[in-house]
């Protein structure tokens, strides 16, 4: 169920575009990722589609605050149970209109994330000595990891890429814009690629794309707010977790369970990476009365949903699940329609967190 980050005429989306990042919890300044076109005179605003590292003026935010709090009362608890229980139809309902038309491939990942990038997985034998555990070995599973498997095993009785030495999910893949764009240009034979959406329509419009390789590549339908749902691999078994766009998609209450629950299929060293929507982004303050469900939380003309994040609230979840701060970035950019003389204000969070690697651990298979 990735959130509809690139939607057109539905309200609360927004377009996705490269982004400058800054650390606005430590006020360090970061490398800039796609390019160094800061707006310095304000007259000259429309000179240029976007502009980036844009810091907000006490004005805009306090204005902001209060544009959300005018639409901030929350639909009556049986229409919030609606949407909630419905959640599975309306993004069916979505990617069958949009099919795969709607999305931009996310090309800008490999330098936002050099986690997904060729020389990072071509360096998979070292992190396997580091967290010291090889589970394509069926024989490692304890009895419960068997069961969860037995699940999703192919004919042959291997769980999919158990060779492999270096594992990616994707949850909340959509169609494919993430997952594509890696296989394409990750070529390593001991790469493999798990994706899933909540969505079974975003699910076969990946499996039917002409660049999706069972032999690479396994998608499948899962909910990440089910946290008693079986996953296709282990614990402990991933190198990297892929969330875009997609967590803001989850009521706020499972949030937390639910990032729990993807930090023990990580791989000791293994790290989760997000993208996703950031407090008081245009998105949000677009949302008109009568969109709220709860604080921060609304739902889209097309019945799917949002939540808007602040880089405490996130960190919390992450470091409650276990796991360490690698990064926590703010990125503000200023886009512009400059045909409709428009400024457009975009705040998202980018969050790397790490599982840690313990000191001492015990190796039973490897003797």
């Amino acid at each position: 169920m990735a959130a509809p980050d690139g939607v057109v005429g539905v309200e609360g989306g927004s377009s996705e575009t490269a982004p400058i990042l800054s650390d606005s919890t430590t006020g360090d300044e970061k490398r800039p990722q796609f390019g160094t076109r800061f707006l310095t005179d304000p007259r000259q605003v429309f000179q240029h589609n976007a502009w980036d590292n844009v810091e907000w003026t006490e004005e805009q935010e306090a204005s902001a605050k209060r544009k959300v709090l005018e639409n901030n009362q929350p639909l009556p608890l049986e229409k919030q149970e609606e949407y909630d229980n419905r959640a599975n139809e309306f993004w069916n309902d979505f990617y069958t209109i949009h099919e795969n038309r709607f999305f931009k491939d996310r090309h800008w990942l490999f330098t936002e994330f050099p986690e997904l990038a060729p020389q990072s997985s071509l360096n998979h034998e070292s992190r396997l000595e580091v967290s010291g555990t090889d589970y394509s070995q069926q024989g490692c599973l304890n009895q419960e990891q068997r069961s969860e498997v037995a699940a999703f095993a192919h004919t042959d009785g291997d769980i999919p890429g158990s060779s492999a030495k270096y594992r990616i999910m994707e949850v909340g893949c959509g169609v494919g814009n993430t997952v594509f764009p890696i296989l394409k240009t990750n070529n390593d034979p001991g790469l493999f690629v798990y994706c899933c959406d909540f969505s079974s329509t975003a699910v076969e419009l990946v499996k039917s794309n002409p660049e999706y390789d069972p032999e690479r590549c396994f998608a499948f339908v899962h909910d990440l707010s089910d946290v008693e749902a079986n996953y296709p691999v282990p614990d402990e078994t991933l190198d990297v977790i892929v969330l875009i766009f997609v967590f803001s998609a989850l009521h706020p209450d499972k949030m937390q369970a639910s990032i729990s629950r993807l930090a023990r299929l990580l791989k000791p060293g293994g790290v989760i990476l997000l993208r996703d929507y950031g407090r008081y982004d245009m998105a949000q303050l677009r949302f008109k009365k009568g969109r709220c469900l709860s604080e921060n939380f609304y739902v889209r003309g097309d019945g799917t949903r949002v939540y808007f994040f602040t880089q405490d609230e996130l960190h919390e979840m992450f470091t409650q699940a276990g796991l360490d701060k690698v990064q926590n970035l703010v990125d503000r950019r200023l886009q512009v329609n400059r045909g409709k003389q428009i400024t457009m204000y975009r705040v998202w969070i980018q969050c790397k967190y790490r599982k840690a690697v313990a000191e001492t651990e015990e190796r039973p298979c490897l003797a």
